[in-house]
C-alpha cells in the first residue's frame, strides 16, 4: 500500500473522506452526507471545488479543520494535512494549526471581524495567540499585511469594521487569512456578497499573495468562469460526491460527467450571450438515494446509473471521472483494440 504520508509538495489529501449525519433522535438512521471524497492541494497550487448550492464543497472544507457539528462524524477515510492525518489529532493540537498553517477566508467576510475591536486590535491579537511578539512588531506586521491587500493601512488599523466597505473588510479578512503566511488557505465563496469589479480585484490579490507566500489555495465556488480563469486544478461535486476532476485545461476541454458538461454549456461569456441559457435538466438538489447522484436529473443514464456508483475512470494522471457512461464507452473501446489484435496479430 502506498504511504501516502510521503508525498511531495502535497500540502493537502483528502483520501476517500466519508461523513455522515446522526440524528438525536433515537431510532433515527444516520445520513451520509459526503461519501468517498478524493481531493490533493499541492503546494503553490490553486485547486477549485465547484458544483450547486447543498453539493458538499462547505462540508467538506469545514472537514479539514475538524469544525464539523457534533452531529456529524467522519465514517472513513483521512484528512492528511502535509503528511499527517488531522483525525488523530488532539482538539489542543489542532487549535495551534488552525489560523497558524491552516487558514480560512469565509463567505460571511463580517463573521471574522468582531464589530466591537477596531482592525489593528483584532489583527494584532491574531499575531501574538501564535508568534511571542512585542506589540511594536506586531503592529508592523500588521500595518504591512493590510499594505498588501491594497489598503491605506494606518486608517484602517484605527478603523471599526463598521467603518469600512464590504469590498474593505473583505481585503482585511484576506490580510488575516495570509498575515502568517499559513501553508493552506482554504476560501468559502470569499466573493459572493461582492459587486464584480471588487470581487474580480479580490481575486486578483489572492493570487499575487499566493505567489509571495508559497500556499496552496482550496477554492470553493458555484461559479465555474472564476476556476477556468484561475485554478490549475478543478473538482466537480454534486451531491456528496466527486463525479469529475482534472486539470483545468482536462475540465474545459474534455469533460466527461454529463453534470460537468451542463455546467460548461450554462456558463454564459462575455464574448456570446445566447439568446437562452442551457439550465441543467430536473429539479436544482435533487440527489439519488442510490447509484450515481446525478441520475434523476440525467437525461443520458442507462439502467446502471440507478443502481450502483461508477467506478473511477483515470483518463490520465490528473483527470478523473465516475460515470458509467464513460465506462461503457472505455470498454467498447478496449474490445474494438482486441478484436484488431486478433485480426491483425
Amino acid at each position: 500500500m502506498k504511504d501516502l504520508s510521503k508525498e511531495k509538495d502535497v500540502v493537502l489529501h483528502l483520501d476517500h473522506v466519508s461523513i455522515e449525519h446522526r440524528p438525536k433522535k433515537k431510532g433515527a438512521l444516520a445520513k451520509p452526507l459526503l461519501q468517498e471524497i478524493n481531493l490533493k492541494v499541492k503546494r503553490g497550487e490553486w485547486v477549485g471545488l465547484v458544483g450547486e448550492s447543498g453539493s458538499g464543497k462547505s462540508l467538506t472544507a469545514t472537514s479539514v479543520a475538524r469544525l464539523l457539528p457534533d452531529s456529524m462524524n467522519v465514517t472513513g477515510g483521512q484528512i492528511l494535512f502535509q503528511g499527517e492525518n488531522l483525525l488523530q489529532r488532539s482538539e489542543k493540537e489542532m487549535r495551534k494549526l488552525r489560523g497558524r498553517q491552516i487558514s480560512y477566508i469565509f463567505q460571511d467576510y463580517t463573521g471574522s471581524l468582531t464589530p466591537f475591536l477596531k482592525i489593528g486590535s483584532q489583527m494584532i491579537e491574531t499575531l501574538q495567540a501564535h508568534e511571542r511578539l512585542r506589540k511594536k512588531e506586531a503592529k508592523e506586521l500588521v500595518l504591512d499585511a493590510l499594505n498588501q491587500v491594497d489598503l491605506p493601512a494606518q486608517r484602517i488599523y484605527n478603523s471599526y469594521p463598521f467603518q469600512l466597505s464590504g469590498g474593505q473588510r473583505q481585503r482585511v479578512a484576506i490580510a488575516l487569512a495570509l498575515m502568517l503566511k499559513p501553508a493552506l488557505l482554504i476560501a468559502d465563496e470569499p466573493t459572493t456578497a461582492l459587486d464584480v469589479v471588487v470581487g474580480e480585484r479580490i481575486m486578483d490579490q489572492l493570487l499575487r499573495l499566493q505567489d509571495n507566500t508559497g500556499c496552496g489555495i482550496l477554492f470553493i465556488t458555484h461559479d465555474l468562469n472564476i476556476l477556468l480563469n484561475r485554478a490549475q486544478h478543478i473538482a466537480v461535486m454534486y451531491g456528496g460526491r466527486i463525479v469529475e476532476q482534472g486539470s483545468t485545461a482536462d475540465i474545459a476541454q474534455n469533460s466527461q460527467h454529463p453534470y460537468t458538461q451542463y455546467l460548461l454549456q450554462a456558463k454564459p461569456t462575455r464574448d456570446q450571450l445566447p439568446d437562452r441559457l442551457t439550465t441543467i435538466p430536473g429539479e436544482p438538489g435533487l440527489v439519488a438515494q442510490q447509484g450515481c447522484p446525478f441520475a434523476l436529473r440525467c437525461p443520458m443514464r442507462v439502467e446502471a446509473c440507478e443502481g450502483t456508483i461508477a467506478p473511477a475512470s483515470q483518463l490520465n494522471s490528473q483527470h478523473v471521472v465516475s460515470c458509467h457512461l464513460l465506462t461503457e464507452s472505455l470498454e467498447q473501446e478496449a474490445q474494438r483494440a482486441s478484436k484488431k489484435e486478433v485480426v491483425y496479430g
